[in-house]
């Protein structure tokens, strides 16, 4: 019996603290907070179109892959310097190929294949059109990832615009959870975000079209045949304000 009374003893004991706890931890004069997410979906207008030259090289000897690829890739860059685009290396690498030989039960080596590429990128399409034109088809060179793109530059302000729409958001939301209490949201105290681009994917590719008609000693031409669909922004906020 005893025992029993010391447990009920224990029990209110720490149910008094608890409460004790709680009302510490409301005392007056605490800020009174609601978090909320806002959000802003926009879509930017993509102002940029790129191809990938890619040369690809292959020797019994290693020196001689690279010194054909480097030199290839050389030539490409003279003339790419001659019209208004922006370039950039984006892959530099040789290395041994080989395959499965049935008859052998084995590996071979093929040689050193040495694999070096290019992006290209302009604003204006036919510029990439003329260049995907002048280098489809020829040895060595493979054309690929025809795409159009939404720039750096053309994305920070609208990224910015939408954060700003995005916080607004947040605050209306806010207002109306606490509007039943005639209550109000005040002082931004805290705020994150995140944002997610999409419609960036590849528009097309053209490398075995343009390698057909120019084996068949015919033009190939994408005019009008680049199309993208504008590149979509969602901005998400997590805001907390203070209750009023």
């Amino acid at each position: 019996m005893k025992k029993y009374a010391i447990w009920i003893l224990s029990v209110i004991g720490v149910g008094a603290v608890a409460s004790l706890a709680l009302d510490f931890a409301r005392q007056p004069g605490e800020v009174r907070k609601i978090n909320v997410n806002g959000e802003c979906l926009t879509s930017v207008a993509k102002d940029r179109t790129a191809i990938t030259l890619r040369v690809t090289t292959l020797d019994k000897n290693a020196a001689v892959s690279m010194k054909k690829a480097t030199e290839k890739v050389a030539a490409i860059t003279d003339y790419l310097k001659t019209i208004n685009v922006k370039m950039q290396t984006t892959e530099f690498d040789s290395y041994e190929k080989t395959e499965w030989n049935h008859d052998l039960q084995k590996s071979i080596s093929l040689g050193t294949e040495t694999r070096i590429a290019i992006e290209v990128s302009a604003k204006n399409p036919e510029i990439i059109e003329e260049v995907l034109n002048k280098f489809a088809g020829d040895e060595d060179v493979y054309t690929e990832n025809l795409r159009m793109f939404t720039s750096a530059e053309a994305m920070k302000p609208a990224l910015d615009k939408c954060l700003s729409v995005a916080l607004d958001d947040a605050r209306t939301r806010a207002n109306a959870l606490v509007s039943g209490d005639k209550l109000k949201a005040g002082k931004l105290l805290s705020v994150s975000y995140d944002n997610i681009s999409y419609g960036e994917r590849p528009t097309a590719n053209y490398r075995l079209m343009a390698v057909s008609a120019k084996a068949a000693g015919a033009s190939f031409d994408t005019s009008g045949s680049i199309v993208g669909k504008d590149t979509e922004i969602t901005v998400t906020v997590s805001a907390t304000f203070e209750i009023k």
